[in-house]
């Protein structure tokens, strides 16, 4: 019986293992690859990016921007909001610095600022629905202190059935039994 247990508990386990690697590589790994990830905490994008939502961002050079491409940028040092450009204004004195008219497209008035092109993060390249709201919940208290809990907790529950199940298995090759048997006696030779 112990030996079903066991393999059936390390069936779940590595099934268990597998999620939370997927779900370590969509959170964090992916910026490997050049992409910062976001939640969407609002509807202004509706139905092009849902709330609750986690886009994948990547950089681009502020000059490939064009009217009608979804910028990420950040309105100030504590948020970031993804909108759509829909006008493009150069600085009166100096053309190469850009800035970018916004608009949620669930917005019905345009962005009341500008956004300033140092101030571009990138573009969105693809999302992923709902799983925003698993990283904004992991990401603050108490998500974060039960996130780590449930890591510990899935560590032990890994090892566990190693401790509770750890029965020797029975050789099943008599001759190696003997052999062991002698181990440490001396034999007389035959003459």
């Amino acid at each position: 019986m112990g030996k079903k247990i066991k393999r059936v508990w390390n069936a779940v386990t590595t099934v268990l293992v597998i999620l939370v690697a997927i779900l370590a590589v969509l959170l964090a790994g992916v910026r490997i690859f050049g992409l910062q990830v976001f939640s969407v905490l609002s509807g202004s994008m509706e139905p092009v990016y849902h709330t609750g939502s986690l886009i994948y961002v990547k950089e681009v050079d502020y000059t490939d921007i064009e009217v009608g491409d979804v910028i990420t940028f950040m309105l100030d040092e504590e948020t970031v909001a993804t909108h759509r450009v829909v006008q493009i204004v150069p600085d009166e004195q100096d053309p190469t610095v850009l800035r970018y008219q916004t608009k949620g497209d669930a917005n019905e008035n345009v962005d009341s600022t500008l956004v300033h092109y140092k101030n571009v993060i990138g573009t969105p390249v693809f999302t992923i629905p709902y799983l925003g709201y698993v990283a904004n919940f992991i990401q603050q208290p108490p998500g974060s202190y039960m996130a780590l809990a449930a890591g510990a907790v899935f560590l032990v529950l890994t090892f566990l059935p190693d401790l509770l199940f750890s029965e020797e298995e029975p050789e099943k090759n008599p001759k190696a039994k003997r052999s062991r048997r002698r181990t440490g006696k001396f034999e007389r030779p035959r003459t």
